[in-house]
This record gives structure tokens, C-alpha cells and sequence, in this order.
């Protein structure tokens, strides 16, 4: 297979991909991951201030509205196309020239406009291109090394943030000198896989036949638990990411940015071996789900920490335990919904309708914080979270009943 959804001869004797296949693939999704963590969490925001002043956050609020709709239809779109014209690999290209071509272009963007503009298109973009990559995975990647691709892909957040903070190094590039290192090192990450990417073929997973009407019911029942799950975690994750600053300095005043970088950039580390772990032997044991399903009550104990903290040092243990057990969780399940999903033709675009999961919560999110904190603070803020979690663990541990083999 060359990138797209035609199939020929079987896989490795042992029912395994290549592992410099799922090397590659892995660097590529970290490269996605680099696309735009930078950008979107220090060198938009900075260019925003210098262009908008005082009016920067609402500028700001605007540009991520619009950019989250944007990129919610778009990754539906480029799945769907991709599944449609039987080739991933030309999206991904494209998509990713697109995408560093834009990052390059926003020093022209002299207005709010302009820039609302292209940023709207460098998110259709950079959704061409990381749409038909997450459904390769599914087209080459057997469910026996799906947790070890879900511990590969924790290496991309980690890779976001080692990236924000190596570009932002006093005295080592401008502003546009940031751009053009971080769209150098996106071309690096996934110009690989693009260029000797040979995956083994598998036409098993390229199988669409549900059977009746009653096998795609039973089909439709994980996939509609994994997507609830997802979405759960996520609207907490987003909480967190966007208020952790405000909840830590409610409770310690003299908390910076800084030091708050530096718990988020360990959490990020951390997680990757446990990731990479808790991946492999959930395809050793065949129990695929089990690990989300721990994971996602972790992340429910840590909120519930979280809301309880009296003293720092409670709610650094509480949100340790939360970022650790969610980064493992996003990870992992993204893997994993390849498994579940039950019509290979449309596998970009029902991974479409799952990345909603990531961009509805941005939309959700500060509605939720502004209807509760002002009124009762962030312990009930944090108690809310953890309830949904929680409901994440119970959708994920019945789906574990049912996919366990």
C-alpha cells in the first residue's frame, strides 16, 4: 500500500506491521503536533497582543472560535475525500505544504481580518493534512499493535511542547524567525513516512462487512461509547488547559507561568512511557478498552483531588495524577477508535466525526466555567469534571466487556 486504500499481498508472516513503518508514522503525528502547539499557544496569542493592544483577548477569543468550527468540518471533509479517492498520502502532502506555506504568510497579515483569514484557511490546511494521516494508521495498522501505536502517538503532545519551548529560547530567533523554525521541523517530521513510508499491506483491515442489520447495531454500540468518552475527557482536559493557571493561583498567589509550564511539560514527559506501556500490554492481554477505562477513572480521582485541595502541594498531587491519566487516555484512545469503527470505506470520515470530540469542547468549555466559577468556585468546577470523567470510565469499562476476546 502506498498511501492508500488499496490492498495487495498479506502482511508480515506474523500478522504484524513494520515497526520503522510505525516509527515513521509516529514522528509524522508528532510533526502534526507541532504544526500547531506553537503556534496556536504562544506565537498567535504574541502576535495578537502586538497587533490588537488591549483588545487582544477578544481578538484572540474570535480567532479560536472561528478556527475550532473550521477545523471540525474540515477534518470531516479531508477524511471523507481521502476515503473517496483511495489515497491518503497525497492529502497528507499537500496538506502539509499548505500548512507550512501558511505559517510562513502570517507576517503579512497586518490586520485582525487578514489574520482571522489565514488563519481560517491554514486550519483547513493542517486538517488535510493530519485527517487522512490518523486514517492510515487504520488501513495498515493491526488491532494486535494498536496500544503500542497509541504509546508511539504519546510522544506528539510532549513533541508540541519541547517545541514551544526550544523556539521561544531567549535570543535564538524573532518572530518570524520562530515561524520559519517551526515550519521547518513540521517538514522534517513528516516528509519521512510520505517519502519511504512502505507500510506491509493487511486486506483484513480493509474488510467492510458488518453482516445484518443486527451485527450493525452491535457494531454501532462501542463506537457511540468510545465518542461519549472521548468527549468527556476532553471538555475536562480543555478546562484545565485553558483555567490552570487562575485554579493554581486561587490557591497559591505566587504560582507563575513559568512555573506552571514546567509541571505541564513534565506531565507531557512522563506520560510517554507510560503510554507506551500500558499499550503493549493491553495488546499482549487482549484487553484493548481496559486500560482507557483505568485511565479515565485515574483522571476522575485527580479532579476529585483537585477539588478538595486545601494546600498546594494536594493540588499538584491531584493534577499530576489527572494530566498523567488523561495524556495516556488521549493517546491510547486514539488507537484504539480505529478498532471500533465499523465501515472501513468511510474510516476518514467517521475519524472526522470523532475529532469533533476535540474541537466541540473549545466551544463548550468557557460557557461551562463562566456559568459555575463566579457563582461557586473552582471546587465545584473541579467536582463537575470529575463526574464526567467518571461517566467515561463506566461507557469505557462496559465496552471492555464487550470487545474483550
Amino acid at each position: 500500500m502506498n498511501g492508500g486504500l488499496q490492498q495487495g499481498a498479506e502482511g508480515q508472516a506474523d500478522g504484524r506491521q513494520k515497526m520503522r513503518f510505525l516509527l515513521l508514522y509516529a514522528l509524522a503525528w508528532a510533526g502534526c503536533a507541532i504544526a500547531y502547539v506553537p503556534f496556536l499557544t504562544v506565537l498567535l496569542p504574541l502576535r495578537v497582543t502586538d497587533m490588537a493592544g488591549s483588545a487582544d483577548v477578544r481578538v484572540l477569543g474570535y480567532l479560536t472560535f472561528g478556527g475550532a468550527i473550521f477545523a471540525s468540518v474540515a477534518n470531516i471533509a479531508f477524511g471523507w475525500l481521502s476515503d473517496r479517492t483511495a489515497n491518503r498520502r497525497i492529502w497528507v502532502a499537500v496538506g502539509m505544504a499548505g500548512t507550512i506555506t501558511l505559517l510562513l504568510a502570517v507576517p503579512m497579515a497586518r490586520t485582525a481580518p487578514m489574520l482571522l483569514g489565514l488563519l481560517l484557511v491554514w486550519q483547513i490546511f493542517l486538517n488535510m493534512m493530519m485527517a487522512p494521516l490518523s486514517a492510515w494508521a487504520g488501513d495498515c495498522v493491526p488491532d494486535r499493535q494498536k496500544g503500542l501505536l497509541g504509546g508511539l502517538m504519546a510522544f506528539a503532545p510532549a513533541a508540541g511542547a519541547v517545541t514551544s519551548a526550544f523556539i521561544t529560547t531567549p535570543g535564538l530567533a524573532g518572530p518570524d524567525g520562530r515561524l520559519w523554525l517551526v515550519a521547518g521541523i513540521v517538514a522534517i517530521c513528516v516528509l519521512p513516512v510520505l517519502i519511504v513510508g512502505r507500510p506491509e499491506p493487511f486486506p483484513e483491515l480493509m474488510d467492510d462487512d458488518l453482516g445484518g442489520p443486527a451485527e450493525a447495531v452491535d457494531s454501532a454500540k462501542p463506537v457511540k461509547r468510545m465518542w461519549a468518552a472521548r468527549l468527556a475527557v476532553q471538555i475536562s482536559e480543555a478546562a484545565l488547559f485553558a483555567y490552570l493557571l487562575y485554579w493554581f493561583r486561587s490557591i497559591d498567589a505566587d504560582m507563575t507561568d513559568a512555573d506552571i509550564a514546567r509541571i505541564f511539560g513534565f506531565v507531557l514527559a512522563a506520560a510517554v512511557p507510560l503510554a507506551l506501556l500500558s499499550g503493549r500490554w493491553a495488546d499482549r492481554a487482549g484487553r484493548p478498552i481496559l486500560p482507557l477505562a483505568v485511565t479515565a477513572f485515574l483522571g476522575s480521582v485527580g479532579l476529585l483531588g483537585m477539588a478538595l485541595a486545601q494546600g498546594l502541594e494536594f493540588a499538584l498531587a491531584g493534577y499530576v495524577l489527572f494530566g498523567l491519566a488523561t495524556t495516556v487516555f488521549l493517546s491510547l484512545h486514539s488507537s484504539q477508535t480505529l478498532r471500533v469503527l465499523p465501515r472501513a470505506r468511510h474510516r476518514g470520515r467517521d475519524l472526522g466525526f470523532f475529532n469533533l470530540t476535540n474541537t466541540v469542547p473549545s466551544l463548550v468549555m468557557p460557557w461551562l466555567t463562566i456559568a459555575i466559577v463566579p457563582a461557586f468556585g473552582y471546587p465545584t468546577l473541579m467536582a463537575i469534571l470529575a463526574g464526567l470523567t467518571f461517566i467515561a470510565c463506566l461507557l469505557l469499562a462496559s465496552t471492555s466487556r464487550a470487545l474483550r476476546r
